[in-house]
């Protein structure tokens, strides 16, 4: 009982973190992915609120010891663009070595995917942001692979609900959020942050 209080208590934080720096916009919007959303999550702002940054970045870390557990991985992957941003602070505030997904082989110098030391056999653990259709981390995933590292595991800060988790199951990646955008919804509709006809947007993308 007092489990279910203490994570309904940090979904509720985490919620008003997002909504009281702006992070959630309502209209239309084109996702990375593509898709159209009629509502948008930007967690690329986070960085400029310092105190909301540590907050999240330190719940994280606790979300990865409880869930994980640092023995069970040796590095800590970014994924671009602004997975890398949190990435890093986690693998700081675990004290794990860092390594970062680039976009795109680079045309010079090792011409990798992955930058920092992986050696071949090494358990990595995926960090990004957020997770729509989940084709991001799969490819990050699959340059990981490609540069001898093991993934099993992804963790992303929100979960949209829209088919990342199954696309990564398939590929052999378990992803595990800290928060869904379901548990946001509700939360934000239940302190009158959002109305219901903006929760209502938001559990209509949701993918049954």
């Amino acid at each position: 009982m007092k489990t279910q209080k203490a994570s309904s208590d940090k979904t509720d934080k985490m919620a008003n973190i997002l909504f009281k720096v702006g992070a959630m916009e309502f209209g239309v919007f084109k996702l990375s992915t593509g898709k159209a959303s009629p509502y948008y999550i930007d967690l690329r702002i986070i960085p400029s609120f310092p105190d909301a940054f540590t907050e999240i970045c330190d719940f994280y870390a606790e979300f990865i010891n409880n869930q994980i557990g640092a023995k069970n991985f040796d590095r800590i992957a970014g994924v671009p663009v602004t997975g890398l941003i949190f990435a890093s602070q986690v693998a700081y505030n675990l004290k794990k070595p860092f390594i970062y997904i680039r976009k795109g082989v680079r045309l010079r110098g090792r011409e990798r995917r992955v930058e920092g030391i992986l050696a071949s056999g090494e358990k990595v653990l995926l960090i990004d942001d957020l997770v729509t259709t989940g084709v991001t981390l799969k490819k990050a995933a699959d340059a990981v692979r490609a540069e001898g590292g093991v993934v099993t595991d992804a963790v992303a800060f929100l979960d949209r609900e829209e088919g990342g988790t199954q696309v990564l199951e398939k590929s052999g990646v378990k992803l595990q959020s800290l928060l869904k955008i379901s548990e946001i919804a509700n939360s934000l509709s239940e302190s009158g942050a959002i109305d219901a006809d903006q929760k209502k947007t938001i559990l209509k993308q949701i993918k049954k």
